[in-house]
């Protein structure tokens, strides 16, 4: 047996010969060199491993497509883009809105060398960082001032930590959050060092539960936007005008973590009408928080606007250098709210995608429907729903067109493939099928789609 095993590991090839190999010139091109030389390693260490218990050598293609296999299982989509064929629109695990194509041509163009981020160039001088963006945001939403750190639940904890640290922020238990990621408004609260002072319940909470719960220790008024979730029935809200007046009687501000950060009328495009963030101003919001990558359509960011007297108070809060926005964010956000000034909100893909017309996704869902039939698949068109997503607009649909592909063999194993394919694909299942909805698909990935579905149902992995 020793001899034999020791015949077995002679066999097998050299770290250096398995890399020499053609066949992974474009792994070492995608992945790096020192990325492929490591796998490599370990798949000849576990070979060697099998080899010296009885095992035995497998031949060279076979090793190299090994090495291929892991290179896909341990980096997976990397740096590829994913079609988002499940019909969700800001779909929080595929990173929420998509920029737009001025957005994309901006960075383009700024990013491969400087940018005045943090430089006033008139005076020459140290300036505001992306001052120019701030402005802007200004102007759109009728704010007095603005500032932008890097999502908006570091926007919500920057704010309690400089107005509410050590006092009491009321806010009614039907707002008590959970956001992405399991994170929620009571734990941010802690952590900006605010006391949380609930009133209310679940379902009903009137201006009188706020009003009652007011003291010497009151730093705030907190208003929190269900924007993830609904309640409905037997509710009451107190209204952001109840609120404001009690802030006024007591001198306190008032802000409202909005969340999905919407600009415009939603229902322009399909969808019931989502608070504004203009409304919320109006309405009497010292401060009005949300999230830059949701209905905004923009890059990820937390958006602060409201009272300058308030902002001013959270820019001289150190802990801002540790939630601030960076430069890539800052050029995404700024050609954003041009598109907005620019009346070009409908050219935002979170936008385009929510106005598309059943015609148009009837006539790509049959065009989808026979592309796969050439390969092999037999698929058909019905009715269905896509979904805004990304804690935005809860439980509203909007009226979409399916293709639901009939698949040969294991629909996980198809799955997977589909998800370890180049480039990803995200689809749903349902009934045994697989469901795409073209909504969320881009026009030029259609027929990329169809060639990765027909990948999957041939692939080896």
């Amino acid at each position: 047996m020793p001899n034999e095993n020791q015949s077995e590991l002679r066999k097998l090839p050299s770290v250096e010969k398995v890399l020499s190999s053609p066949e992974l010139a474009a792994d070492i091109e995608r992945y790096s060199h020192p990325v492929v030389t490591a796998t490599v390693r370990e798949i000849v260490d576990k070979i060697r491993d099998n080899v010296s218990k009885g095992g035995q050598t497998p031949p060279l293609d076979a090793i190299l497509e090994m090495v291929k296999y892991h290179l896909i299982i341990e980096w997976p989509g990397l740096l590829e883009p994913v079609i988002n064929a499940t019909g969700i629109i800001l779909h929080t695990n595929l990173g929420r809105a998509p920029l737009s194509a001025a957005a994309v041509e901006v960075l383009s163009k700024l990013l491969g060398g400087y940018y005045a981020l943090e430089l006033d160039l008139a005076t020459g001088e140290r300036g505001v960082r992306a001052q120019s963006m701030e402005k802007l945001l200004q102007i759109a939403n009728g704010a007095e001032s603005a500032l932008v750190v890097n999502n908006n639940a570091a926007a919500v904890l920057l704010v309690l930590s400089t107005l509410a640290k050590g006092r009491e922020v009321i806010v009614s238990r039907g707002e008590l959050v959970q956001i992405g990621g399991g994170f929620r408004v009571p734990e941010v609260m802690a952590a900006s060092g605010a006391i949380l002072r609930e009133v209310g319940t679940t379902n009903q909470t009137f201006i009188r539960d706020f009003e009652t719960a007011v003291s010497d220790q009151t730093a705030m008024l907190l208003a929190v936007h269900r924007s993830n979730f609904a309640i409905r029935g037997f509710t009451h809200d107190a209204s952001l005008p109840e609120l404001k007046e009690l802030a006024k009687q007591f001198d306190l501000p008032l802000i409202y973590d909005l969340g999905s950060g919407a600009i415009i009328d939603t229902a322009t495009f399909g969808m019931t009408h989502e608070p504004t963030i203009g409304e919320a101003l109006a309405s009497g919001a010292d401060i009005v928080c949300i999230s830059g990558d949701k209905l905004f359509g923009g890059p990820q960011c937390g958006i602060i606007l409201g009272k300058k007297f308030y902002v001013d108070r959270l820019r001289r809060n150190p802990l801002l250098r540790a939630l601030r926005i960076d430069k890539y964010a800052a050029i995404a956000l700024t050609a954003t709210v041009l598109q907005y000034l620019k009346g070009q909100a409908a050219e935002l893909p979170v936008y385009r995608m929510m106005g598309e017309t059943l015609d148009n996704l009837t006539r790509r869902a049959d065009v989808l429907v026979e592309n796969l039939a050439t390969a092999d698949f037999s698929a058909e068109v019905t009715d269905g729903e896509s979904l805004a997503g990304g804690g935005s607009l809860p439980d509203e649909t909007l009226p979409t067109r399916l293709v639901v592909v009939a698949v040969k063999g294991s629909m996980d194993e198809f799955c997977r493939k589909l998800r370890l394919g180049t480039p990803p694909v995200m689809g749903c299942v349902r009934e045994g099928k697989f469901v795409i909805d073209l909504r969320t698909v881009f026009p030029d990935q259609d027929t990329i789609l169809v060639n990765a579905i027909a990948d999957a149902g041939k692939s080896k992995h």
